[in-house]
This record gives C-alpha cells, sequence and structure tokens, in this order.
C-alpha cells in the first residue's frame, strides 16, 4: 500500500511538471506567434494560394532571403511538434485525424488573427507547415507507444524530453527578444 502511494505522488508531480511544461510552451507560442511581431495594419500580407510562399522561398535568388525561408519554413513546422506531442499525451481521444483537427484549427485561428490585426503575415502555407509539425509530434508519439509498449514510459520518456527542453524555453521566453 506504501509503495503504490509514493506510485501515485511521483505519477501526479510527473503530471504537474508536464502541465507546466505544456504551459511554458503556449506561452513561448502566444510571444513567438503574436508579442514577437510589429503590426503592421497597413501593410498586411495575406496569401490563401498553398504553396506559393514556399515555392517564392525555393525560388529566392538571394542568400538573405534562402536563410530566411529557410527558418521560416523550419520554425512554423518546429513550433507546432509539441503541440502534436502534448495533444496525443494529454487527451483520452488519441486517434491522429482528431488531433490534427485540433491543431488545423489552432493554426487556423493563429492565421485569422495575425491578419485582422496585421501582426506578420497571414499564409496558408503557414497552416500547412504548422499542420506538419503537429503531425510530426503526433507521430513522435505513436512511435514512442510503440517502441515502449507501455503509455506510462512514453509519459516519463516525453517528461524527460521535456526537461531538457524547458531551459530552451524558458530562456526563449525570457531571456531573447525575438523580432523576426
Amino acid at each position: 500500500m506504501k509503495n503504490g502511494g509514493i506510485m501515485n505522488k511521483r505519477e501526479r508531480i510527473k503530471t504537474v511538471f508536464l502541465y507546466g511544461v505544456f504551459i511554458c510552451y503556449i506561452l513561448l507560442l502566444i510571444k513567438i506567434l503574436f508579442l514577437s511581431r510589429i503590426s503592421h495594419l497597413e501593410h498586411r500580407s495575406i496569401n490563401l494560394i498553398p504553396f506559393y510562399s514556399i515555392m517564392e522561398y525555393i525560388s529566392g535568388r538571394s542568400a538573405n532571403i534562402k536563410a530566411f525561408a529557410f527558418s521560416n519554413v523550419v520554425g512554423n513546422i518546429v513550433i507546432f511538434v509539441p503541440l502534436g506531442t502534448y495533444l496525443s499525451l494529454f487527451k483520452n481521444n488519441k486517434r491522429v485525424i482528431t488531433n490534427l483537427l485540433f491543431i488545423f484549427i489552432v493554426s487556423l485561428f493563429v492565421e485569422i488573427i495575425q491578419g485582422l490585426s496585421g501582426i506578420g503575415a497571414s499564409d496558408i502555407d503557414d497552416i500547412i507547415l504548422n499542420c506538419l509539425g503537429g503531425l510530426i509530434g503526433i507521430l513522435g508519439y505513436k512511435f514512442l507507444l510503440f517502441i515502449l509498449r507501455d503509455e506510462k514510459k512514453v509519459y516519463a520518456a516525453i517528461a524527460i524530453l521535456s526537461a531538457i527542453g524547458l531551459p530552451c524555453i524558458l530562456y526563449y521566453l525570457f531571456m531573447v527578444r525575438m523580432r523576426f
């Protein structure tokens, strides 16, 4: 009985830690997507043609454009990987399509807010890339589940990965003044 109580306490601590990291991640996402950009209401940029921006980046001649393009494409993928992972971890419904739909709705909501407020550029390609990142996170969770064959072990593995990632999140949240 005593040992069971210890395990429950350990699991509660792990759960509180993971939710804490998730909240820090959400704050970082808000900072990156909304607070690190300058509003340009008079020069709004909206792209509704899929893959248009990505093709523009690929065909760009300048090294600066290619560097920006790479960081933009990779950044849009990477920032949504944790969302896919945490959704799979925390939600009871672990279906890929359900979680991917949620990521699509969040990304669409972000692009609408950016378009209405003039923060950054609203781009269908960002939604596509965000969904790709979320899918990578979802599939990463599924892969860990396949390899470890135990949801508690996956939970522990993600807790360890979160502990490694937390200093990076906190550094970017509080130390780096991000201007894109």
